[in-house]
């Protein structure tokens, strides 16, 4: 039985619909019935599924308010992983944890690799960087995805975002100094499932233990995404919005993101043979079924 935490997120919610449409066992679990800041509902859905594996989707993911409500950051990104890793680590089965690209500062200049050091400059961020030391310091047979510019047909996100917004105004302003990989959550929960594949059909090897990074291949700027969105939304029928470029400075936020968070793939396609397939390959995909919704 695997137990995918924060079912209802749009990474949870493509797990759960892939998995089951692999034929998995498998249990989602999302809040009140298991919340990070309820430490007792943890041991609880544990206890409840005893899982074979567990993937951990759930998070605090609001950037900006983790500013003023780091406890509540604290609780999803570092003390409930650590919870769930120990419980992972008694029970000797293995936990596919997920990450962000916020545990960087965004200064190198290129892409990251897993060894980098970090440098999170914000509370969310800070908070992720110490759930991935606490996960791996608790001895479980852990498997660490970073991953970044999340988007999906279901939950917030960038891609909703903007076609909301682009059918309200006719001029949207978008950053364009910000460097990263927009990364389908159908194509991410693939991934995973790759890597689930993997370790079950080989069993567990001490080799996986560690951090990976998991996101679409290529790159673009916050400004280039948008302008692919409504690419493909005009070729549904849309009328796009007009997009003006704007620099970090123009949008002021209360957590700073990193300028370029682009993410090298390399370890994950070297160990697990698996790779995510190129940004732009995925969009058209995800803009057709939020469009197609009634």
């Amino acid at each position: 039985m695997i137990l995918i935490t924060g079912g209802s997120g749009q990474l949870g919610h493509a797990l759960v619909v892939q998995a089951r449409g692999r034929g998995l066992a498998c249990t989602e679990v999302t809040r009140p019935m298991f919340d990070f800041e309820q430490p007792e509902t943890i041991a609880e859905c544990f206890a409840k599924t005893a899982p074979s594996l567990v993937i951990n989707a759930a998070a605090y993911t609001l950037v900006d308010a983790a500013e003023t409500n780091p406890d509540a950051a604290k609780a999803g990104n570092h003390l409930g992983p650590l919870a769930l890793a120990r419980l992972c680590a008694a029970a000797d089965i293995p936990l596919l944890h997920i990450s962000t690209d916020y545990v960087f500062d965004g200064a190198k200049g290129a892409p990251y690799l897993e060894q980098d050091a970090t440098n999170p400059a914000g509370v969310y961020g800070t908070t992720k960087r110490d759930g991935e030391v606490a996960v791996l310091a608790s001895s479980a047979k852990a498997i660490i995805l970073r991953t970044a510019w999340v988007y999906g047909a279901h939950g917030k996100n960038f891609a909703r975002t903007m076609l909301s917004a682009g059918q309200k105004m006719p001029l949207l302003r978008v950053v364009a100094d910000q460097r990263g990989t927009p990364t389908s959550a159908n194509d991410l929960a693939h991934a995973i499932l790759q890597i689930v594949y993997n370790v079950q059909s080989t069993g567990w090897a001490d080799h996986y233990r560690g951090i990976y990074h998991a996101t679409g291949a290529g790159e673009t700027t916050w400004h280039g995404f948008a302008g692919a969105i409504f690419e493909h939304a005009a070729a549904l029928g849309r009328t796009p919005p007009q997009l003006q470029p704007i620099s970090t400075a123009d949008w002021p936020t209360p957590a700073r993101r990193p300028a370029d968070s682009r993410l090298d793939n390399g370890k994950l396609a070297e160990v697990f043979g698996v790779r995510l397939p190129d940004w732009r390959a995925s969009v058209g995909g995800v803009v057709r079924e939020i469009l197609a919704e009634p």
